[in-house]
Formats: C-alpha cells, sequence, structure tokens
C-alpha cells in the first residue's frame, strides 16, 4: 500500500513572560505537537509507562520520547514499531501511529471472506461444529457477532429481533428484555460484564466500547433472587440460565489467533462455553 503523505498536527502556543529572554529579542516560540506524538503519549499513559520505561523497553533515550511527544522529532518507521510492541499497541492502532508518523501502514485489513484468511475461516467453522453441542460464538473486537454455530440457540432463545439486528453479546446479556431475564444469577454477570467492559475500554480508549459502555451500564441493574445461594463453582461467575429442562450452568474459554499480522484476525475472538454439571451435559445433548 502506498504511503499516504498526510502530515496532522495540533498547534499548541508557548507563553513567554517579559523576564524570558525570548521576549526580550521579540521571538514568540510555537511549539508543534505532532499527531504521532499526541498519540505516543496517550498510549504510554493509558499503559502506565514513563517515558524513561518505554526509552529502556524499546532501546532508545527518554530524550527522544519526549522530543517525539512534544514535536521536536520525527521518528523512524522501525521505532515507531517498537514503541508499539512495547506498549501493546493494538495493530489497527500501530497503524494508526504509522500514519499519523507519514508512514504507510504496516499491517493489512482482510475481509473475513478474502482468500488471504481462507485457512484461518476454515479454523473457526471447524472449532464450531466440533463444540456442538455446546455453544460457541466468533465476535470482534467491538463484541459485535461475527457467527456462532447452531448450540447458540440455547443462550439466543426467546431474544427479541431488535437485540439481534445486529447481534452484540453486550446488549444481547445485560439488556432488560435479553439474556439477563433467563438468568438465575443475573446480577453477578451484570457486575462482571460491566467491569470487563469497562478495563477493555481503559486499556483500548475505543471509542465505540465506551459508547457500549456507557448505554449498557444505564440499563436497569438487576436483582438476584433474595438469599440466593449458588452451589460452589470453581469459576466466579458462571453462566446459570432457566430454560424448560432445566436450570444451565455453564462456563466459558476464550481464544484467539496466536500472533496475527492482519488487523481483522487480530480483533476475532472465539468464545466457547462448556458444561458446568452433569445435568448441563445431558442437557445439551438432548436438546442438540
Amino acid at each position: 500500500m502506498p504511503s499516504a503523505a498526510v502530515t496532522f498536527t495540533i498547534s499548541s502556543t508557548v507563553s513567554v513572560t517579559p523576564n524570558d529572554p525570548r521576549y526580550a529579542a521579540g521571538v514568540a516560540e510555537t511549539v508543534e505537537l505532532s499527531r504521532v506524538g499526541v498519540l505516543l503519549r496517550e498510549w504510554r499513559r493509558r499503559r502506565r509507562v514513563s517515558q524513561l520505561d518505554l526509552a529502556l523497553a524499546a532501546d532508545t533515550s527518554a530524550r527522544h520520547v519526549s522530543y517525539v511527544e512534544t514535536g521536536r522529532a520525527r521518528p523512524s518507521r522501525s521505532m515507531v514499531l517498537r514503541w508499539c510492541e512495547a506498549l501493546e499497541v493494538p495493530l489497527r492502532e500501530r497503524n494508526a501511529l504509522l500514519l499519523a508518523a507519514d508512514y504507510a501502514p504496516a499491517y493489512r485489513e482482510s475481509g473475513l471472506d478474502d482468500t488471504a484468511l481462507t485457512a484461518a475461516r476454515a479454523a473457526l467453522e471447524a472449532m464450531l461444529s466440533a463444540h456442538e453441542p455446546y455453544p460457541a460464538v466468533v465476535v470482534d473486537r467491538h463484541w459485535n457477532v461475527v457467527t456462532g454455530n447452531r448450540a447458540m440457540g440455547v443462550l439466543m432463545n426467546g431474544i427479541p429481533e431488535h437485540l439481534t439486528r445486529p447481534p452484540n453479546v453486550y446488549r444481547l446479556v445485560l439488556h432488560p428484555e435479553g439474556l439477563s431475564t433467563h438468568l438465575a444469577n443475573a446480577r453477578q454477570v451484570y457486575d462482571l460484564f460491566l467491569e470487563r467492559l469497562t478495563d477493555q475500554a481503559n486499556a483500548t480508549g475505543d471509542p465505540v466500547l465506551r459508547a457500549l459502555l456507557d448505554e449498557v451500564a444505564g440499563y436497569p441493574i438487576p436483582d438476584d433472587p433474595e438469599g440466593a445461594d449458588y452451589p460452589p463453582s470453581p469459576f466466579e461467575v458462571p453462566l446459570r440460565i432457566r430454560t424448560p429442562a432445566g436450570e444451565l450452568s455453564m462456563f466459558s474459554v476464550m481464544a484467539t489467533f496466536g500472533a496475527p499480522a492482519d488487523v481483522t484476525l487480530s480483533e476475532l475472538a472465539i468464545e466457547l462455553f462448556y458444561p458446568l454439571d452433569e445435568f448441563t451435559t445431558r442437557a445439551l445433548r438432548a436438546l442438540a
């Protein structure tokens, strides 16, 4: 992909007092804060990493980090990528940092149907199919449902159509008309989901996740039955769903692609649900 020769700048004027030599000389200093410097500072603060710590991790100097953040130096392409690696910046945002520094993106973003992702798509389909009769779902970085297996019908049963266009895990589970109406431990799940989404929104700075958090945080807070006594579990908050077949108890495992070099693959995750007890195992197999 050819480089887009576009430079984004944010201007900030530094005031000079009468006692400053530059004032007497009639010099007005304007520091141009480069876009890459602004983004670098945002990610460094988001990760709570000092300029010195980042410099040590990327084998450079704290002065160079400071100069880039204040617009007094332009980093090399390799340096931008080293900083991104040290700060564990997602691939999409790494491309944004490179563009802000006037370099071409390093990571391709393919459509899931593209030929380049044929093997990855086949792997997802195999995992979804092999996991039946237990539910499994593939989600993107905003928790939108990409695809799922047939067993997901157990979790989707009774959910109104307006929550499935498009389906989003947080809306499906936490909306007062969604899965929460069938959960025996709805308050536990609500608290866990809100904590997880808050952490992810803060860690990524993603405005879509922030908007989703604001939305679901505004849903009515469910109440678990007073004095509810849940059976012991190795999982802090299992999914306990009331169904006509009885209460199903499940836990989930999240899986991602290892070392992806494509933005799309880096943002996909598959959630695999497993039965927590023998009753749920038998019920899910009977429903298949």
